[in-house]
């Protein structure tokens, strides 16, 4: 019995043993996070991801940076076939349309379950993700859009830099006076101001809604552009570009480049932060202040990247904690350093991680302080096709091939015609 007992043992322990050999180690959860960027990006997030990975050792996240137009592309072929990124990122006017494909998780449960999550948000960055059933992203970021100045032109002209007073006028007449012949040989070489002006993000529209117009209806259904004060707003546009000759066209920075600003010829610019790595590197001074005031007042345009989170994700809450820890105080202080963006949470953005932070020494809040006079940048299902439309007729009048009064009558009927699509 006693043998028959110890053999029993043995055969037990063997057995334990053998389990204990052939069970394979529980596997990490494995998270995909998809973004759009410049290398340079990528491996900042590949910072957060291992700073989270060293607090949640069971989950791993594999970041994949893409630039801007492949992005969107791949991101569209993995959705459609069924293979989505348990995390990517999105452009706050192109959220409505992926929200109603329903290919987004709804977040709500996951913030009321969590209702600290968004106390350090600043309020006007979420506006552009709330529906009517819940948040379906969160930003990561937001640009508001400024006045960039060269300094080194404005001294050679003997004219005082910008300042908070201006107005739009001001603007224009500096602008003016900034347009010049360098070298005397009949044509332009240095314009007084530059900005993209197919998107209404970083010019147009803030002129538009400064002079009392509006870029489009509440309800998302029909567009202002060529309505009442947006028109006016319209000639003061064209009266810069056509008449005062203050803006290079198209056709003639197609030889600089694609940026009036960076590349020495335009004295003054409109823009977001994510400029400033790309300025810093220039050999000129510059310096940003508030946008000027319309007859209406200051108005400037506030948008945002942001997280979303696959609906298919067979990890949603892994997903949410990730999403969490990137929006929290260790994601915003690392995105801080890099210069593009703004940072959402405000114990960052007012702290030393992003008022100090590397690069070029200049006034930081006045990207903070343009939230006070900021509106959303219109987000609307069709957002892309819809800015399409009103880009693609805006581009011969600055080229000087058509009038802004024909090209306006045209977009209102077709930019519709792109709203009525969606309802």
């Amino acid at each position: 019995m006693r043998l028959q007992a110890s053999a029993a043992l043995v055969c037990a322990a063997l057995a334990a043993s053998a389990v204990a050999v052939t069970t394979p180690a529980r596997a990490a959860t494995e998270l995909t996070y998809m973004l759009w960027g410049a290398p340079s990006e990528g491996e900042v997030w590949r910072s957060v991801a291992d700073a989270f990975e060293a607090k949640h050792p069971d989950i791993k996240v594999k970041v994949e940076v893409n630039d801007w137009s492949s992005y969107w592309q791949k991101l569209r072929v993995v959705v459609a076939g069924g293979n989505p990124p348990d995390i990517f990122a999105m452009d706050a006017p192109l959220y409505p349309d992926w929200q109603s494909r329903g290919a987004l998780l709804n977040l709500q449960p996951y913030l009321d379950a969590d209702p600290k999550a968004l106390a350090d948000i600043y309020p006007i960055t979420l506006e552009a993700y709330r529906s009517d059933d819940g948040i379906y992203g969160l930003p990561r970021d937001f640009q508001t859009i400024v006045l960039y100045y060269n300094k080194d032109m404005f001294d050679a002209a003997k004219l005082p830099y910008p300042t908070a007073d201006w107005s739009w006028d001001d603007l224009r007449r500096a602008a003016k006076a900034l347009t010049l012949d360098k070298d005397g040989d009949g044509t332009t070489d240095q314009w007084g101001f530059w900005s993209e002006i197919g998107d209404p993000e970083p010019f147009w529209a803030a002129v538009v809604w400064s002079y009392g117009g509006d870029v489009i209806s509440a309800d998302r259904s029909h567009t202002l552009l060529a309505e009442g004060p947006a028109r006016d707003a319209w000639h003061f546009i064209a009266g810069m570009a056509l008449d005062d000759k203050a803006l290079p066209t198209p056709e003639q920075l197609k030889q600089y480049g694609t940026d009036g600003f960076s590349a020495g010829i335009a004295a003054m610019t409109v823009s977001g932060h994510w400029v400033v790595p790309e300025y810093a590197e220039r050999n000129f001074a510059w310096g940003v202040a508030p946008l000027p005031s319309g007859p209406k007042g200051r108005v400037t345009s506030v948008n945002s990247a942001g997280f979303v989170i696959s609906k298919t994700t067979a990890h949603p809450q892994e997903a949410w904690e990730f999403v969490k820890f990137a929006a929290g105080a260790d994601g915003q202080a690392a995105l801080a350093k890099l210069g593009l963006a703004v940072p959402i949470l405000k114990s960052v953005a007012e702290g030393p991680a992003y008022l100090d932070q590397p690069g070029p020494k200049i006034d930081q809040r006045v990207f903070l302080d343009a939230l006070s006079y900021a509106r959303i940048k219109p987000s609307f299902r069709g957002y892309e096709e819809w800015s399409t439309v009103v880009g693609d007729a805006l581009l011969p009048v600055w080229n000087g091939d058509a009038a802004i009064d024909d090209a306006l009558d045209e977009i209102g009927p077709a930019a519709d015609d792109v709203l009525k699509a969606q309802h």
